[in-house]
């Protein structure tokens, strides 16, 4: 159950900045687009989840309480954002496959950040857990991101108040990732 909880975790705050991206990005995208656009996003997804195993395997040789520092990561981006949190938002342009794949590429930074010490944390079993975990919240991101699309009232409130929410998700996720460690 705990494992559930943290994988649920890790996903929901490292990808609410895709989600509020994806939704306003699917409300200025033609309908018959959505999968195309949508397949484009899952695919990036795929790609920051083997790269977060991938460079978290590589750490092997680092003991998993020293993977623990990238607790900072996630810190510093909750530090980055609340600075940021006044700034103004830019608009999102209707975006084509390519620019989805590699907008969802570029907000991964965080995903990263959090999912790297994760999955080394974890054992093969718990790491492909996880894995699931975040499969199954990504089939349910997709779900009510074209539900959502459709609301563009919804988009904007989650475009101004997803500023002051996300700092909050990253400190947390870095006392997550202490605890995933055995740091805490």
């Amino acid at each position: 159950m705990v494992l559930i909880l943290v994988g649920s975790f890790a996903y929901f705050a490292t990808m609410i900045d895709n989600f509020f991206a994806f939704a306003a990005q699917l409300t200025l995208t033609p309908r018959n687009r959505f999968s195309a656009v949508t397949m484009s996003q899952s695919a990036a997804v795929m790609v920051l989840v083997g790269l977060a195993a991938g460079v978290g395997s590589t750490l092997g040789v680092i003991p998993v309480r020293w993977v623990g520092i990238l607790a900072l990561a996630p810190w510093t981006l909750a530090w980055h954002n609340w600075r940021r949190r006044h700034d103004a938002m830019g608009e999102s342009a209707r975006r084509g496959i390519i620019t989805t794949f590699l907008m969802t590429i570029g907000l991964g930074g965080d995903n990263l950040a959090v999912w790297i010490p994760l999955l080394r944390a974890s054992g093969l079993i718990r790491e492909f857990a996880i894995c699931l975990i975040f499969a199954i919240w990504q089939v349910l991101f997709v779900t009510l991101t074209w539900a959502l699309a459709t609301h563009p009232r919804v988009i904007s409130w989650g475009l101004h108040r997803g500023r002051y929410l996300v700092p909050w998700l990253y400190l947390v996720l870095g006392f997550v990732i202490l605890y995933e460690c055995h740091v805490l």
